[in-house]
């Protein structure tokens, strides 16, 4: 197992160089350079920068130097905590993502805890119930979670929470709560306004988990091992955990790597619509405005999200299901 996990690692590191190098060209892509960007939007505003902290943004970013000795310089102002700045918002692109993050992991581990929750039991009752009542609804369900947009989901949620309490669900805090510094009360009501985007973001991952986790048990139980286990007595809930299970999750862990960030990525609406902080709408500002350093280093980070989930995935899938350690070793 330990060989195995240093395999992955070794992979991912690689896989990581690579999408830094696709990052980096990602922010060079716009014609010009960040400096020249930066100035000209200062300009805009009708504001004046000397001419020494030009220069000094041109050396700081190697505006005049090769692309290679650019991408050092940005590799090295990377590990030090150095992303660049964000010439839309006017401030160092690590304050703003630091802003943002924890909110977007916070909404986005909830809503995949909500998922796998939901979905796994849900799929397999579906299975081993097949076109029974419960089937019926859950498949319907599933697929009104799939054609609904999310955004829709948030607007609907809104109102029904308005008509049901008068109130408005916008952002993670109430008003009194917003500038207060942390206590238990104003972690408490995080918690009461956290379920409903999480609620909104998994709804679409729920709806496609239970589609698959009913496909995978379908597939699994009807097989002759199960039919023979059946044959000789073997309790069905014994029956169906210790064998169908562990093979039909598989499929289903090995989404961990593309569900993590699929869920950032999948908040941008929800978050305009329901005034939340989060990484994804900054994203959307910075592509619509070309701020390059601020959407290249969201961009990396999604990436090391779906790295980090990836290996997660890959563990647990080693860890359930030997045969695949043994076939990469």
């Amino acid at each position: 197992m330990v060989r195995f996990v240093v395999r992955r690692i070794l992979l991912i590191t690689a896989t990581l160089i690579l999408v830094s190098i696709i990052s980096f060209l990602v922010i060079q892509a716009p014609p010009g350079d960040f400096v020249s960007s930066y100035v000209a939007r200062l300009e805009e505003r009708g504001d004046t920068i000397d001419q020494e902290l030009i220069q000094a943004l041109e050396a700081r970013y190697g505006v005049n130097e090769p692309i290679f000795i650019k991408y050092g310089k940005w590799i090295r102002n990377l590990f030090r905590g150095d992303l660049g700045m964000s010439f839309e918002w006017g401030q160092p692109v690590k304050t703003l993502i630091a802003e943002r993050l924890p909110y977007s992991l916070l909404i986005s581990i909830t809503s995949l805890v909500f998922v796998y929750l939901v979905s796994i039991p849900i799929g397999m009752l579906s299975a081993i119930k097949q076109y029974s009542a419960a089937d019926y609804f859950f498949t319907f369900i599933a697929f009104v979670g799939l054609a609904i947009p999310n955004f829709l989901f948030a607007l609907i949620c809104l109102w029904v929470y308005f008509t049901k309490t008068g109130k408005a669900v916008v952002g993670l805090f109430s008003p009194e709560y917003l500038m207060s510094a942390w206590s238990f009360a104003k972690f408490l009501d995080l918690l009461k306004h956290l379920w409903i985007p999480a609620l909104i973001v998994g709804t679409a991952g729920t709806a496609v988990m239970v589609r698959t986790m009913r496909a995978n048990m379908l597939d699994e139980i009807t097989k002759p091992y199960v039919m023979v286990a059946r044959a000789k007595g073997v309790p069905l809930i014994r029956l169906y955990f210790k064998y169908p299970f562990r093979i039909a999750i598989n499929p289903v862990i090995s989404t961990i790597g593309w569900t993590l960030p699929q869920l950032i990525t999948g908040e941008v609406l929800v978050s305009l619509v329901l005034g939340i902080p989060t990484l994804a709408p900054i994203l959307l500002k910075s592509l619509v405005a070309q701020d390059m350093y601020l959407a290249g280093s969201i961009v990396f980070i999604l990436t090391i999200l779906t790295l980090i989930g990836t290996l997660i995935s890959d563990i647990l899938l080693g860890w359930i299901d030997p045969r695949i350690r043994y076939s990469s070793l």
